[in-house]
């Protein structure tokens, strides 16, 4: 309840109201110009498939292809389209690319919406405290497929371990993984049948190599700061550029989507200067600066051993390292 009220107490409720309006149009004009963008890149990569330009064309498609991930976790929170089924359609069809079904990241993500930061019930915190080098393993990707991939097929035959789905969702998330997991069998025997290898070229093999940039996105947006339930402690936005965030769908401002998840993508540059303007702190970092950091703090000591109720990374531009008081 106290942390309702004072988020109540960031926006005038008819703002809100004005900033939860959903526009077709506007999440057609995303959507269409994230698409475009790795049809183009596609084209391109397909040119030059036999010069060594295909590692500039592979990796611009690789990094497309992963923040279109960003257009799921939109489109989980029926933010993208005001046609309501435009959300579903889409989502599960980017899900599938994503090697992430629909409904397991929607019941996974509103998890962590719910618990951020609770290390038993936030659906995107079900792991070990970080190592430097579990987290170098993560960042590369390596520990996210395998975790992605070993996930989907243990669902498929029907195994939920996962805390943060109720048994009422056990049936859904199967049947969908071992749609998934059809549906990759089916592309496996065609490229086989046709003896291709354009799923590998153009999907497969860019999306895991580029995962690093991604996790860029990903580790900056909790990582290192408190576990306390007060979202303005416990959410990090990201200083970056306007590609980035349109790349991202404005995810960089990550505080205010979390303090508000009802305002769509496109109105969270708004919502953020709203909040700023109610003298909250919001926390903020750059990429590589994040990075630089949280290597340096983890070469220290462990995630484990800094104190849960602490901010222990935070940007050179806030001084020394923030305390939150224990309670």
């Amino acid at each position: 309840m106290e942390e309702n009220f004072s988020r109540r107490k960031l926006i005038e409720p008819g703002h809100l109201r004005r900033l939860n309006e959903r526009s077709d149009l506007i999440g057609f004009l995303q959507l269409f110009s994230h698409v475009f963008a790795i049809l183009v890149v596609s084209i391109l990569h397909y040119k030059v498939i036999e010069t060594w330009w295909l590692l500039c064309t592979g990796f611009c498609l690789g990094v497309l292809l992963n923040f279109l991930y960003a257009a799921q976790h939109e489109l989980s929170h029926g933010t993208v389209f005001k046609t309501v089924k435009l959300n579903e359609f889409f989502g599960r069809i980017i899900g599938f690319l994503m090697i992430f079904p629909r409904d397991f990241d929607q019941v996974m993500h509103f998890a962590h919406h719910k618990w951020t930061q609770d290390w038993e019930r936030d659906g995107e915190l079900v792991r070990e405290p970080f190592t430097i080098g579990t987290y170098i393993l993560w960042f590369l990707g390596l520990t996210y497929w395998y975790n992605r991939i070993s996930g989907i097929l243990r669902r498929g035959r029907g195994i939920i371990l996962e805390p943060y789905i109720s048994k009422s969702e056990y049936k859904k998330v199967i049947i969908e993984s071992r749609l998934h997991l059809l549906g990759y069998f089916l592309i496996f025997c065609v490229s086989l049948y046709f003896q291709t290898w354009v799923a590998l070229t153009f999907w497969i093999l860019p999306m895991l190599i580029t995962k690093p940039i991604h996790q860029m996105q990903n580790t900056i947006e909790h990582l290192g700061l408190t576990h306390k339930k007060d979202i303005l402690q416990n959410t990090r936005s990201t200083r970056t550029n306007f590609f980035m965030k349109w790349m991202c769908w404005q995810m960089p401002y990550h505080t205010a989507h979390h303090t508000f998840p009802s305002v769509p993508f496109w109105k969270l540059k708004e919502l953020n200067s709203t909040i700023e303007k109610s003298s909250q702190k919001v926390y903020s970092m750059g990429y590589i600066e994040f990075q630089i950091e949280i290597l340096r703090r983890l070469w220290q000591k462990d995630e484990s051993q800094w104190p849960s109720n602490e901010v222990w990374v935070v940007s050179g531009k806030d001084g020394t390292q923030i305390r939150v008081p224990a309670e």
